[in-house]
């Protein structure tokens, strides 16, 4: 019985040794702190353009092996991504016009980027209209709904007047999307919609 009782008192002893000799959370010490649990906070990586002298090219970033695509980036043909035909026109109709999924899938995009601008019915009188006075164009101007799909397209990719481009936050597919649903706005338009918007505005 003694024995345990000494075994159990050197073991506290000796635990509250290492813990003074180690620094708790907070307090000074010029001694490297006890991380027992890293959690991969510090670890050899490299930064992005970094120069590396493990690899023979002396470069941290690899060239992907040929062949490889990104995901989310598989190649389809021009005219998906551009919106243009190869001798440069615009396409007339887009790819995803009958597409049920496209079209839900382009109510959502446009409700998210759109809408601000155009208002969710596209008269152009959305949020930044009534409070802003941003002037922007209704997308059932006879010039908006006479304009070749890949134009819209094209549009939203890069951008025109007042509005930016949104190639990056917005791919290819939910750009056709987009137009997809814009067409399809355009055939159920609010009365009185039909007239410009706001001279001046982004289209």
């Amino acid at each position: 019985m003694a024995s345990t009782r000494l075994a159990c008192g050197a073991a506290i002893a000796l635990a509250a040794m290492l813990a003074a000799g180690g620094c708790a959370r907070g307090c000074a010490s010029r001694r490297p702190p006890i991380h027992p649990v890293p959690d991969m906070d510090d670890q050899p990586r490299y930064e992005a353009q970094e120069a590396s002298e493990f690899f023979y090219d002396g470069k941290a970033m690899r060239t992907p092996p040929e062949g490889t695509v990104a995901r989310g980036s598989l190649a389809r043909e021009p005219s998906f991504r551009t919106g243009r035909l190869p001798d440069g026109s615009f396409l007339a109709a887009g790819p995803l016009r009958d597409d049920p999924r496209a079209l839900e899938r382009g109510r959502e995009r446009y409700d998210i980027y759109c809408s601000p601008c155009h208002d969710p019915r596209g008269t152009g009188r959305g949020i930044l209209y009534q409070r802003g006075n941003v002037p922007t164009r209704s997308l059932h101007e006879e010039r908006i709904r006479n304009a070749p799909d890949g134009q819209l397209f094209e549009t939203i990719a890069n951008g025109v007047g007042l509005m930016p481009g949104y190639r990056w936050p917005i791919p290819a597919a939910d750009r056709w999307a987009i137009v997809a649903y814009v067409r399809r706005l355009q055939q159920t338009a609010p009365p009185g919609a039909a007239p410009g918007g706001p001279a001046g505005g982004s289209p």
